[in-house]
C-alpha cells in the first residue's frame, strides 16, 4: 500500500513507536508485551534498593504496584493477547514476587509458585487488573460515537485470507467473561454504567 501526503510518499515500516507504544504491521501485541515487561523489570531493578530495608511487606507491594505494575500495563487497554502473551505476563509477575522475597528458582531454598504467593499474601492479579482496565476502556468507547468505536465496528471489504482468523479484542473479552453475550448485548450493557461496572469487576 502506498500513502502520499502533500505529494510525498510516506515510508513503509514494519513497526514504529507511537505514544510510547510499539505498533507492528501484523497488529499483534507480542512485541509490545515483551517490551513492556523489559521496561518493568528495569523499573523494578531501579527501586530494588527500597526492598532491602526493613520496610513492611505491604509497603513493598505498594511500591511494586506503583512503579512496576503501572509500567508493564501502560497501554494494555487495547492489547489482544495470545496464550503465550498471558503466560509471559504471569511469569513476569512471579519473577517480581520472587525477586522481592529473595526466593530463587533453583536450589535448596526454592519454593513453588503457590508458596511464594502465600508468603507475599497475594494472588495472580495482574491479568485480572488488565482485563478490568480493558473493560473500563471499552465501556467508555462504546458509550461515545468516536473514531475508536468506528474502528471497533469496522469491516475490511476484501477476500478472507487463508488460515485461522486473528483474535480480536472484542472476541477475547467476550470469551474471558463469565456471562455469555454477543456484541449487540455488550453495546446495550455499556450504556448503563452501573451494570457495566458490575460486569467489568
Amino acid at each position: 500500500m502506498r500513502i502520499a501526503v502533500n505529494g510525498k510518499e510516506l515510508e513503509s515500516v514494519t513497526q514504529f513507536c507511537y505514544l510510547r507504544s510499539m505498533v507492528t504491521e501484523d497488529c499483534r501485541c507480542e512485541c509490545e508485551v515483551r517490551r513492556r515487561i523489559a521496561l518493568a523489570m528495569e523499573a523494578f531493578n531501579k527501586k530494588k534498593d527500597l526492598m532491602c530495608g526493613s520496610i513492611s511487606l505491604q509497603l513493598k507491594k505498594r511500591i511494586v504496584k506503583a512503579f512496576v505494575w503501572s509500567t508493564v500495563l501502560y497501554g494494555s487497554e487495547t492489547w489482544t493477547l495470545q496464550k503465550s502473551d498471558i503466560k509471559r505476563i504471569e511469569g513476569f509477575q512471579m519473577w517480581i514476587w520472587r525477586r522481592m522475597l529473595k526466593v530463587p528458582y533453583l536450589g535448596r531454598n526454592t519454593k513453588k509458585n503457590d508458596e511464594v504467593l502465600r508468603t507475599a499474601e497475594t494472588k495472580r492479579e495482574l491479568m485480572d487488573t488488565l482485563r478490568t482496565r480493558q473493560k473500563k476502556w471499552l465501556g467508555h468507547a462504546l458509550r461515545h460515537g468516536t473514531l475508536v468505536k468506528t474502528v471497533l465496528e469496522g469491516r475490511l471489504l476484501r477476500k478472507k485470507g487463508r488460515g485461522r482468523p486473528k483474535e480480536m479484542l472484542l472476541s477475547w473479552l467476550l470469551e474471558t467473561s463469565d456471562e455469555v453475550m454477543d456484541y449487540s448485548q455488550l453495546k446495550e450493557l455499556a450504556q448503563e454504567r452501573t451494570r457495566w461496572c458490575r460486569w467489568r469487576t
